[in-house]
This record gives structure tokens, C-alpha cells and sequence, in this order.
């Protein structure tokens, strides 16, 4: 079975090719189209300027996936399309130019949930896992404890009440003055301050880390570094931070003292999502633990996560937004369920597995 699928379900324009046969997959290929230098001046994706570049950058990924494939597009057998969750004027550009598509090729068109597609990412270098198996969906938008009891049946036991685990990162690397996106920022930072020695010491919260539930808040966290940095500001640490106490350029704090306040914050989440995962992996008894969304890129997490669990992981390349993991989530969907009439086909920004 050959599949083409699209995701727009934020800022990145992707179109992947698959040939998916027994489970076993072959990337023909994967076109990413990133929006990163548009939105990083306001800090943040602005869902009207991802729309623009999304309609503008489609027809080109398409016409860039198909030739990397070196595949004419009779031999499509599937077509695929995220649906949601994410920003919905995105989601509607994939949608309508899917529909185009499959009505001028001739093609059936199934819809595939965002967060389905971060589980099955793990297929693009795995082979299979064994259930029932727990999924820990971690991204800018999402942070999820998903149980998965068999082929496409998911039982989510825990998410976040506030900031998904990204959004936290976002938002506190903005605080420190690094760029967007900040969760990459924060986590190479954090790596620096292994090789600092410092006598002051920082000591951030694990929000909910003891809660008998499975859900996760990280507003708390991101406020606990907002008064950090104010207390550092108004000097109310003194003498304890003197060595590190020479301000760079444009009045921010010193690479050292950032670079330390982006461990112990790194730490802190880390902490909270293996807390939860090992607990919930226990308590229904799973074989597996898979990784998956953007954060899944984060090295510590892999490994301090890989070090107590079966773990399975994405490649990092498909850790973020990318087609060919719709792909892979539209051969499962295609193998077990009858693809619908495209024309239903709506955009949804909210929704759950």
C-alpha cells in the first residue's frame, strides 16, 4: 500500500509518501516546510500568518514529496489528513487541499488524529510493541498518559490541567531571553551547566509529582521561575550569587546562572512526567512505554526515561511535526476501519484520542 498523507496541524507544512506493507514501512518521502523564522519574532505560532505560508508552501511540498518519491500519483493507493487536534485555520488548509486532491486523482482520504500519529511515530523505526502499552505524549500543546489496551484503543488516564510540558518551556526560555522555539534553547543550556561550579544552589518545584491522579500542571513551575527571576533582580540572594553576578548585554543574567536555572527547570519536568509514567506503567500492568510529540526530542527525558522503562522511542527527526507518522497512523486506521465518504471530512482543534 502506497499513502500520502499531509499535516498542518500547526506551523510546519508536511507531505510524506510511505509504502506500508505487513507493518513495515518505507519512506519515499518526507518534505518539511518550517515556519519558525515567521513566528519567532512574536514569540509564539500567530495562526492567521501559519494559515498564509500553509497555502502558499502545500502545492510546493507536494510537488518536492512526489518527486523525492519518484512516484506518479496513479500509484497512490491512500491518501491521509490531519484533522485535529491544533490550530483549526491550519488544519482546514490540509483538509481542503487533501480534498482537492483526492477528487482530482481519484483517491480515498481518511482523517487521522495529531496525537495517534505521535504514537504510531515509534513504527518508523520500531517494529511492533507489545500491549497493553502506555504512551506519555508530550509536546507544545499536549501532555498526555494515554493507556493503549490493543490496536486503536486508547483510554487517556492523565493529561495536563494547565501548560502542557512545551508551552512551559516556551514560556520560560522567553523569560530568560532565548529564542524561539525555547524548548531546544532550554535543554542546550542545560547541558552547559553540567560543567559549572557553582556554591549557589536552585531549587525549583515538581508540581504534582505526589497527587494520586496521573494528571500534570506546569503553570505552577513556569510561575515558580518568573519570581525566581524577580527575586534575582531585586537582589535578594546577595553575596550567595557574587561570582556569577556580572550582567551581559541588554541587562540579562549571566550565561552561568541561566544555564543552571535551565537544569534545575529541565529536572523539575523531567521528574514529574518519569514519576507519573512508572506509576501509571505499574499500576495497569504495561509491557511497553512509548515516547512521542516534540518534547520526545528532549535527551534527558530519553534517556532518564529509557534508563527505567521498555522504552520506545521515535527517531528524533520524527519527533516533531512530520507527515510520514500520519502515514503510518492512516495504514493501521485503513487496515481496520472502512474510509469514509472525504467530503465529512472537518477540522477539529480539540480532538481527544
Amino acid at each position: 500500500m502506497i499513502i500520502l498523507a499531509i499535516e498542518t496541524s500547526c506551523d510546519e507544512t508536511a507531505i510524506a509518501v510511505l509504502k506500508a506493507n505487513k507493518k513495515k514501512f518505507e519512506i519515499l518521502s518526507n518534505i518539511v516546510a518550517s515556519q519558525i523564522k515567521i513566528h519567532a519574532p512574536w514569540g509564539g505560532v500567530v495562526p492567521n500568518l501559519a494559515k498564509r505560508e500553509h497555502i502558499k508552501n502545500l502545492p510546493i511540498v507536494l510537488k518536492k514529496s512526489l518527486a523525492q518519491a519518484k512516484i506518479n500519483p496513479k500509484k497512490i493507493d491512500l491518501m491521509a489528513v490531519t484533522v485535529g487536534p491544533g490550530l483549526e485555520p491550519s488544519l482546514w488548509t490540509g483538509i481542503n487541499f487533501a480534498k482537492e486532491l483526492a477528487k482530482k486523482w481519484h483517491k480515498p482520504l481518511i482523517g487521522i488524529n495529531h496525537l495517534e500519529g505521535h504514537i504510531f511515530s515509534v513504527f518508523l523505526k520500531e517494529k511492533s510493541f507489545k500491549f497493553p502499552a502506555m504512551a506519555l505524549l508530550v509536546s507544545g500543546g499536549h501532555t498526555e498518559l494515554v493507556l493503549i489496551k490493543d490496536w486503536l484503543k486508547y483510554k487517556v488516564i492523565g493529561q495536563t490541567r494547565d501548560d502542557a510540558a512545551g508551552e512551559a518551556f516556551d514560556k520560560v526560555a522567553k523569560m530568560l531571553g532565548l529564542p524561539y522555539p525555547g524548548g531546544p534553547e532550554v535543554a542546550k543550556m542545560a547541558e552547559r551547566f553540567k560543567f559549572q561550579d557553582s556554591s549557589f544552589k536552585i531549587s525549583l518545584p515538581r508540581p504534582m509529582i505526589n497527587s494520586k491522579d496521573y494528571d500534570f500542571s506546569f503553570s505552577g513551575l513556569k510561575t515558580a521561575v518568573l519570581y525566581l527571576l524577580k527575586d534575582l533582580r531585586a537582589g535578594k540572594f546577595g553575596s550567595r550569587i557574587i561570582s556569577l553576578d556580572v550582567r551581559d548585554k541588554g541587562n540579562q543574567f549571566p550565561s552561568p546562572l541561566i544555564a543552571q536555572i535551565c537544569a534545575e527547570f529541565q529536572q523539575a519536568v523531567i521528574d514529574v512526567l518519569i514519576s507519573k509514567t512508572i506509576r501509571a506503567a505499574k499500576e495497569y500492568k504495561v509491557k511497553t512505554v512509548i515516547l512521542g510529540g516534540g518534547v520526545a526530542a528532549n535527551k534527558e527525558l530519553r534517556k532518564q526515561l529509557g534508563n527505567k522503562t521498555n522504552l520506545l522511542l521515535p527517531e528524533i527527526k520524527f519527533t516533531t511535526d512530520n507527515a510520514a507518522m500520519i502515514a503510518v497512523a492512516a495504514y493501521f486506521r485503513a487496515l481496520k476501519e472502512k474510509v469514509k465518504n472525504s467530503k465529512k471530512l472537518e477540522a477539529n482543534g480539540n480532538l481527544t484520542l
